[in-house]
């Protein structure tokens, strides 16, 4: 058995048990096993665990480089671990959008209407009036291809795509240099995000703020190079070189993604 005081300060409890439990199928069986799709704090969690054990090691993957949420493949050390190992679907949705616009909320909110979990579902990137891509379990291929029929008031279609037929959106990066008195979460992430700083306090102050994927409610908070910032629906920002000024203040660059 994996020894399970490693949970004993983790955010993502129930998760991490899970995936300890996989962990242990794992080592008995000699066996690469997945587990279901994690969100980005899961897969932060779950990666620093796992790091800690010499018994097994994980991959993570999601079917592109940019995807947020990812499976792990888990195995024991001496096997090796693939991308291709890390089970996964691309699926079409198609759809005539044109005069009834679906978000990202509405796909889910269908497949989920028709009984499927939320973890068994990956990335779904909206492709406009043409309807929406995303990724899933390939058990759940033939499930959705007869009980997946509509999205808002449009009739949809599911259908297996190429992963070469995935469109993908890269993000638009920006480079950014600001010189502040501190290394406050509230100062640092009002500019980077562009905002105000009192509008970022409420931000943070509501815990929608993430830094490396964890919930931070405490606007003091210092940020250091290599942090990642987090807001769900402005995109992130990524702490680079901090530099201290001859007047003592800091000259903090940052890379803002959208």
């Amino acid at each position: 058995m994996l020894p399970r005081d490693l949970l004993n300060h983790v955010e993502n409890r129930d998760t991490l048990s899970r995936l300890l439990d996989l962990g242990d199928r794992a080592v008995q069986t000699w066996e690469v096993v997945c587990s279901d799709f994690l969100s980005p704090p899961e897969i932060a969690e779950a990666l620093q665990v796992f790091g800690k054990m010499t018994e097994i090691h994980c991959l993570g993957w999601g079917g592109y480089e940019q995807a947020e949420r990812q499976r792990l493949a888990i195995a024991r050390s001496e096997l090796t671990l693939e991308l291709s190992q890390v089970s996964l679907t691309p699926i079409s949705i198609s759809g005539n959008f044109l005069f009834d616009t679906a978000t990202h909320r509405d796909f889910l909110g269908a497949i989920l209407g028709t009984g499927i979990e939320r973890q068994k579902v990956g990335d779904i990137n909206v492709l406009g009036e043409k309807g929406a891509q995303a990724i899933i379990v390939p058990e759940l291929v033939e499930y959705l291809q007869l009980h997946f029929n509509q999205v808002r008031t449009v009739p949809v279609k599911v259908n297996v795509i190429a992963w070469e037929e995935l469109k993908i959106r890269i993000p638009v990066t920006k480079e950014l240099t600001s010189t502040e008195a501190s290394l406050r979460l509230d100062a640092i992430a009002s500019f980077g995000f562009g905002m105000s700083r009192s509008k970022m306090v409420d931000l943070i102050n509501g815990e929608d703020v993430r830094v490396n994927w964890k919930t931070i409610s405490q606007p003091s908070y210092q940020v250091k190079t290599g942090d990642l910032i987090a807001i769900r629906g402005k995109g992130r920002v990524t702490i680079g070189d901090i530099m201290v000024t001859k007047k003592e203040r800091y000259r903090v660059q940052m890379t803002r993604s959208v």
